[in-house]
């Protein structure tokens, strides 16, 4: 239980209205309501003024649990002391800018999402074209023309999906130290946030998991059609219709992992922790020449043996040496220290 909970539990026990309340710690009815939905924090002097009201110790309300602790209060907020071994130049992140960055991702969460559904579902009318210009006597359209058609859908299509990515990336410009620098949440951020990514866990399991499955089942018309059918229009059509449930799979699976995202990074956890941020800071250098080292060896062998066809395994492979790379470079770190 978060101080909005225990705020709002025991004005309640009291038989107040948000007005009486106000009125007996001298402020407005607007400043309990936003105490209580934890869109703001008392001052020290009105928690004080509140545990005497209350009848509580200042501990049970400034501690997030349920019960008082019997350990001296200390007023400086327990979320923003920094470790001992820390740089004394951690950023710390107020109520107000953590409520803002959850609340521009959870709107923005569905937009991106659906970018990322527009990609794959771009070549769809290329492919419906080519089947049916490449069908005996050539149906509706020329080939030429079928491509042609084809392809500018499928670029106002990629087109309408990078505004949105661009969109959603200057709406979050301003929070990108969250992902790359170690963070302190103000007093009572903490709370506020498991709290909301407490509430949101249900919907984000259920996301995943109609996400992975129409993944998993995208595969079944592909299949079947293709058994029917292996060169004619059923084959085609097996592979649009296994584009649409991917895309519709990949929109749950975005929007649920780009909110609760926004929670991870709060919090520093899984892909966001500190540990992660700060060997990510460690490995940037060995990042960027590997893999522009990788770029220029696929290039000129590209250009040497003119076998695009081919040279594209690089990228595979390249992507697994790097996690080797990246493993050798972290052991090394833990043995020097």
């Amino acid at each position: 239980m978060i101080l909005a909970d225990k705020i709002a539990e025991l004005r309640k026990k009291n038989g107040w209205s948000q007005e009486e309340l106000a009125g007996q710690l001298g402020v407005s009815r607007q400043s309990v309501s936003k105490w209580e939905s934890a869109s703001s924090i008392p001052d020290l002097d009105k928690i004080l003024k509140m545990s005497e009201i209350f009848g509580v110790s200042t501990d049970y309300l400034l501690k997030d649990s349920d019960g008082p602790d019997e350990e001296a209060i200390t007023y400086a907020a327990p979320d923003t002391i920094p470790d001992a071994d820390s740089s004394g130049d951690i950023r710390t992140v107020s109520l107000e800018e953590a409520n803002t960055f959850m609340d521009i991702t959870q709107d923005m969460a569905a937009k991106v999402a659906a970018g990322v559904s527009l990609c794959i579902l771009s070549p769809i009318l290329m492919i419906l074209l080519g089947g049916l210009s490449d069908e005996e006597g050539g149906y509706i359209l020329p080939e030429a023309l079928a491509v042609a058609a084809g392809f500018t859908v499928l670029l106002v299509m990629v087109a309408a999906a990078v505004s949105i990515f661009i969109w959603y990336a200057r709406k979050t410009e301003r929070f990108e130290y969250l992902e790359k620098e170690p963070i302190e949440l103000a007093y009572g951020v903490t709370g506020v946030v498991e709290k909301r990514k407490k509430g949101y866990e249900p919907s984000h399991g259920i996301s995943l998991v109609i996400g992975v499955v129409l993944c998993i089942l995208s595969a079944v018309p592909v299949f079947v059609l293709g058994v029917l059918d292996e060169e004619g229009m059923l084959a085609i059509f097996g592979v649009i219709f296994c584009l649409v449930i991917v895309s519709a799979g990949a929109f749950f699976l975005v929007r649920t992992c780009v909110i609760f995202g926004s929670f991870q990074k709060l919090l520093e956890e899984g892909d966001y922790s500190r540990d992660k941020k700060l060997a990510d800071k460690r490995n940037e250098i060995i990042t960027t020449v590997y893999w522009c080292i990788v770029t220029a060896v696929y290039l000129g062998w590209s250009f040497h043996t003119m076998e695009w066809h081919r040279t594209w395994i690089i990228w595979p492979s390249a992507a697994v040496l790097f996690a080797a790379v990246l493993g050798v470079s972290e052991a090394y770190h833990k043995k020097r220290k």
